[in-house]
């Protein structure tokens, strides 16, 4: 196979695991929905314990491997990517769930293409920001099209809390495709199963102040349901999602890996609009289809034309 050959076939299978990683993840949205009674925090600490179990059992035959391999600094990397990426975006993404909808924090994320798109402009190599421009307008576009609607509507805190969520991931999927992309020796998958085991260690000192935060009581029931809601997030969200999250951001340059996470937001704002059963607004239509221009402009920035 060509050179050629073998970049557009890395960037379209790049492209279709980012798409596929944002159809998991988006079910994200739908736990706080799913465990009202529930706490942020709770949720936070439930949701990666489990993501922590399950990552360990699948990466032990790697294990000896794995820490022979990796410094000191990489275990720093992985402790902070694990807790800006992971607990302390998904508390923010719960808060925001909570106080203002499903369909509004997921849009309101959709301002990750145009964050992560920006900081990768600066990368050697990357292309030229005037090609970027379209989409990052675009992306704006949506964005302020379904902000203005929910502070209009005097969901502010829930847009401020979505802010917050914003931050915490881009500092995550910034670092993380840079991590990925120095250790070639290690897998998209075993790095997920890494970020997935120190995630649970740090989960664990969540796991007092989760239980003593003043929540209501819970009966026994009531919290087997929680932890089967947890636990199928973390295995759909967390080892599923972010295994092809990683093999998109090794296979995609940073200024394109960005764009793909608005699939999250679309796929998240189709499950919202089913679990409140209705048609989305004409202003969320807008916005949506204003991303997805987003994406569009900036894969064709990426074309043959624009390669290097």
């Amino acid at each position: 196979m060509s050179l050629f050959g073998r970049w557009t076939l890395n960037i379209s299978l790049g492209i279709i695991a980012g798409i596929i990683a944002g159809a998991f993840w988006g079910l994200v949205f739908l736990a706080p929905e799913l465990t009202r009674g529930f706490t942020p925090i709770q949720l936070s600490a439930g949701r990666y314990l489990a993501y922590g179990l399950i990552a360990a059992i699948l990466v032990a035959r790697s294990w000896r491997r794995l820490f022979a391999m990796l410094a000191w600094r990489e275990w720093k990397a992985l402790a902070w990517l694990s807790f800006t990426g992971n607990i302390m975006y998904y508390f923010f993404l719960a808060k925001a769930v909570q106080t203002g909808g499903i369909a509004t924090a997921s849009i309101v994320i959709g301002l990750l293409p145009v964050v992560i798109t920006l900081v990768g402009s600066r990368d050697a190599g990357a292309i030229p920001l005037p090609r970027l421009l379209p989409s990052i307008v675009l992306s704006s576009a949506g964005l302020f099209c379904i902000s203005w609607q929910h502070m209009q509507s005097g969901s502010l805190a829930g847009v401020l809390y979505a802010s917050g969520a914003l931050a915490s991931w881009t500092a995550y999927a910034v670092g993380n495709s840079r991590w990925l992309a120095r250790l070639k020796a290690v897998t998209a998958h075993e790095w997920s199963m890494l970020t997935g085991l120190v995630t649970g260690a740090e989960a664990l000192l969540l796991a007092v102040p989760a239980l003593s935060c003043g929540a209501p009581q819970h009966s026994t029931p009531e919290w087997l349901y929680f932890a089967a809601v947890v636990t199928s997030v973390a295995l759909l969200c967390s080892i599923t999602g972010n295994g092809f999250w990683n093999y998109a951001s090794r296979a995609l340059p940073l200024t394109l890996t960005g764009q793909m996470i608005v699939f999250e937001t679309l796929f998240a704002a189709l499950y919202g609009f089913l679990w409140e059963e209705r048609w989305p607004a004409i202003v969320e239509v807008m916005a949506i289809l204003l991303l997805v221009g987003g994406v569009a402009s900036c894969a064709l920035a990426h074309g043959p034309k624009t390669s290097h």
